[in-house]
């Protein structure tokens, strides 16, 4: 945030400086308030691309086997532009990299669910996902695996059928 920041302001000083080399050039003939304008119209645009490639700028750098499930749109009164093009600041990946299943339980697999966020770091969460029945427990305080795969004190969820999520993590074993 910071850096961005940082570029942001020597963007406008670029920009204002380079109306002041061309007005200097033309002999002092554009407006006054062109330079501060020009430097502010430039530091807002730029803030607004890296708020709207922020998404696939992250997604580029996810690694192999990190696949997006889940993008979040939003539009807020102070981004008034965003209730025509909603903004994405929060997505949800799964690392397919991750993928077990247990030799006795062949329909569970066990990932991880990837929470991604702007200005946040990103958090992982291992599940498991129960292919044959369309639900996912996370693996939390409390939830143990027996020898034999089964999970005790695992608080499952009912999926749709055709979650995304599900759908990527049971891909392997279907």
């Amino acid at each position: 945030m910071l850096l961005e920041f940082i570029a942001a302001i020597v963007l406008g000083v670029a920009v204002a400086g380079v109306i002041m080399a061309i007005n200097v050039a033309t002999g002092r003939r554009l407006p006054g308030w062109l330079v501060p304008a020009a430097a502010g119209i430039s530091m807002i645009a730029f803030m607004v691309s890296m708020e709207y490639t922020w998404l696939q700028r992250t997604t580029a750098s996810l690694p192999e086997g990190v696949e997006v499930v889940s993008v979040s749109s939003e539009s807020s009164w102070y981004r008034p532009w965003t209730y025509i093009w909603p903004l994405s600041l929060r997505a949800v990946a799964l690392d397919t990299g991750l993928n077990r299943t247990h030799p006795a339980q062949p329909g569970k697999v066990m990932t991880s669910v990837v929470l991604l966020g702007r200005w946040m770091p990103a958090r992982q969460i291992p599940v498991v996902f129960d292919c044959r029945t369309n639900r996912r427990a996370d693996l939390h305080d409390g939830v143990e695996l027996d020898d034999d795969g089964n999970l005790s004190g695992a608080d499952w969820r009912e999926l749709a059928p055709d979650d995304p999520a599900l759908a990527i993590a049971c891909h392997s074993v279907r």
